[in-house]
């Protein structure tokens, strides 16, 4: 897929689950979205695929690691779980010792990518 591709899909699917899961109690709006060509301008990291800034209330998805409309859509999920999620929260877990394998904010989005059926 190139971007205008996954830029167009990633609007309709974003949509569609911010209907679905509501508004954020820590942001005033949904989330921005922006396409990125990698997570880093010098080098290319091919395992990420999106990140949630809450200080910008922005997802950004690394275009060129999607694989599918699948994989999109769970990123999607993923990454508007984190939107839902309290920004201090998710550093106050990593303060404690949590880490990106049992990050409890981190379960529960990927828990909640099994629902990516639904926005299809």
């Amino acid at each position: 897929m190139n971007k205008e591709i996954i830029s167009e899909l990633s609007k309709k699917y974003l949509l569609k689950i911010s209907d679905y899961y509501g508004f954020s109690k820590f942001q005033e709006t949904t989330p921005y979205l922006s396409l990125e060509d990698s997570l880093y301008s010098d080098a290319e990291s091919d395992d990420v695929t999106a990140d949630y800034c809450s200080m910008h209330n922005e997802i950004q998805v690394y275009w060129k690691n999607i694989r599918s409309i699948e994989h999109l859509v769970r990123t999607l999920v993923h990454e508007y779980q984190h939107y839902l999620q309290s920004p201090s929260w998710m550093s106050r877990y990593y303060n404690q010792g949590y880490r990106y394998d049992n990050h409890p904010y981190e379960i529960k989005a990927y828990n909640e990518e099994e629902n990516w059926i639904k926005f299809i």
